[in-house]
C-alpha cells in the first residue's frame, strides 16, 4: 500500500471488521498517548463496544497473528508493529482541520517581519518542533530567482557578510573569509562589480559570467577583490545540493531513550539528517504527492530506519511549482491526527511566501 495522503482514506481498512478495527484503533491511539502496552482489561472499560477482556483477548492474538500487535513480554498488553501503525494511519485515523486561530497563530509566527529568508524557514522548523514535539524539517528552495542587489559587509578580521536580494524582495545573508590584508575598499568594490553584471541575472547565470569574465582578464578587478567576488558567489554554488535543510527540536528525538540499541538509532538518525542526499530525498517525496504523505519506519527510503515516522508535504506556489518540503520526523507514536493538518497548513503558507 502506498504511503498514505490526506484524501481517500477508507472507513475501514481490508480484512477487519468493526470489532477487530475498534480495538486496533486504541491500541494505537493509547500507544500514541502514553507509549505502553494496553491489555484486554483496559480496553474493555475504554471500547465503546461492549466486549468481554476474553473477547478482546481473541481479537488480539487475531491480530497479533496478522502482524498488527506484538507483545514486548510474555504477560504484558499489545503494542501495535509498524505494519499496523500503518494500517490505522491509511484507515482508522481521524484528524480535523485547524481552527482559525491555530492558522492565524502559525501564519503570524512565519511573517518576514524584516527578516531574512533563512531566519524565516528556520522559524517554521522550530514552530514544527514545538507544535509536535517532533524535529521539525523544512527544505528551503536553491536561489535560482533573479538578483537585484549584492553588497559585503566587513565584519572583522578575515570576516564579511555577503548579502544577497533577490528580484522578489527576499534576503539571504551568508558568511565569508576574507582574504589577508583584504583593504576595506576591496569589498565595495566587489559590490559594485558584481552590481554592474546583474542586468537581472540569476545567480547561476552570474556566476557563469562572472568566471567566463575574470578567465578571460577581462576584469580590472584587483586579486584581492577577485577573491572576494569568487568567494562570495562560492556561497551560492551548491547547486546539486537542492537547498538547505533546517532541522530544529532534534533533542525531542531524545526524549524517551531508554535503551542502548535506541541511542544508536538516534545517533544514526542525527548522521543522516546531516547529509546531503537527505535533502534530495526529502524534496522526491514532497514532489511524489499533491499532499502530505506519511511514512512509517524505513518506508520513506529516507533514513532506512524502524522506530521513526516522517511526515512530510510539498511547498508548492500559487502557480504549483514546488519551491521546498515541510515535514516532521519523530517516532512511530506521533501524534499524526494533530500533526498532519500543522504541516498541511504550514506548507501552503511557505508555499505562497516563497511564490
Amino acid at each position: 500500500m502506498n504511503p498514505g495522503t490526506l484524501s481517500s482514506r477508507p472507513a475501514l481498512p481490508p480484512g477487519l471488521d468493526a470489532r477487530s478495527a475498534a480495538i486496533l484503533r486504541e491500541i494505537v491511539e493509547q500507544y500514541v498517548e502514553t507509549g505502553e502496552p494496553v491489555g484486554s482489561r483496559t480496553l474493555s472499560r475504554r471500547l465503546p463496544l461492549p466486549l468481554s477482556p476474553a473477547t478482546i483477548r481473541n481479537v488480539m492474538a487475531d491480530l497479533t497473528e496478522a502482524g498488527l500487535l506484538f507483545s514486548p513480554h510474555a504477560s504484558a498488553g499489545r503494542l501495535p508493529t509498524e505494519k499496523g501503525v500503518r494500517l490505522f494511519v491509511d484507515g482508522l485515523l481521524q484528524f480535523g482541520s485547524l481552527s482559525e486561530d491555530e492558522r492565524e497563530t502559525i501564519t503570524n509566527s512565519l511573517e518576514m517581519r524584516g527578516r531574512s529568508l533563512q531566519d524565516t524557514l528556520a522559524e517554521a522548523s522550530s514552530m514544527l518542533s514545538g507544535l509536535s514535539s517532533a524535529a521539525g524539517l523544512v527544505l528551503a528552495p536553491k536561489g535560482d530567482g533573479a538578483v537585484k542587489h549584492i553588497e559585503f559587509v566587513a565584519l572583522g578580521p578575515r570576516r564579511a557578510l555577503v548579502i544577497l536580494v533577490g528580484a522578489d524582495g527576499q534576503v539571504e545573508n551568508r558568511v565569508i573569509e576574507t582574504p589577508i590584508g583584504l583593504p576595506p575598499s576591496a569589498l565595495v568594490e566587489a559590490g559594485n562589480y558584481l552590481n554592474a553584471q546583474l542586468a537581472g541575472r540569476s545567480l547561476e547565470d552570474l556566476r557563469t559570467h562572472v568566471s567566463a569574465d575574470m578567465s578571460a582578464n577581462r576584469s580590472e578587478l584587483h586579486h584581492l577583490t577577485a577573491e572576494i567576488v569568487a568567494s562570495g558567489l562560492a556561497t551560492w554554488s551548491d547547486v546539486d545540493r537542492g537547498g538547505t535543510l533546517f532541522v530544529r527540536g532534534q533533542a525531542r528525538l531524545l526524549a524517551d531513550v531508554t535503551e542502548i540499541e535506541r541511542l544508536s538509532t538516534i545517533q544514526m538518525l542525527f548522521e543522516r539528517l546531516e547529509a546531503q542526499e537527505t535533502m534530495l530525498r526529502l524534496l522526491e517525496l514532497a514532489q511524489e504527492s499533491d499532499g502530505v504523505r506519511i511514512f512509517i519506519g524505513a518506508e520513506s527510503g529516507l533514513f532506512g530506519l524502524s522506530g521513526t515516522s516522517v511526515v512530510v508535504a510539498p511547498a508548492r506556489t500559487d502557480s504549483n511549482r514546488i519551491v521546498g518540503a515541510i515535514g516532521v520526523i519523530g517516532p512511530t507514536r506521533l501524534n499524526y491526527g494533530r500533526i498532519i493538518p500543522v504541516v498541511d497548513y504550514t506548507a501552503r503558507v511557505i508555499g505562497r511566501m516563497l511564490g
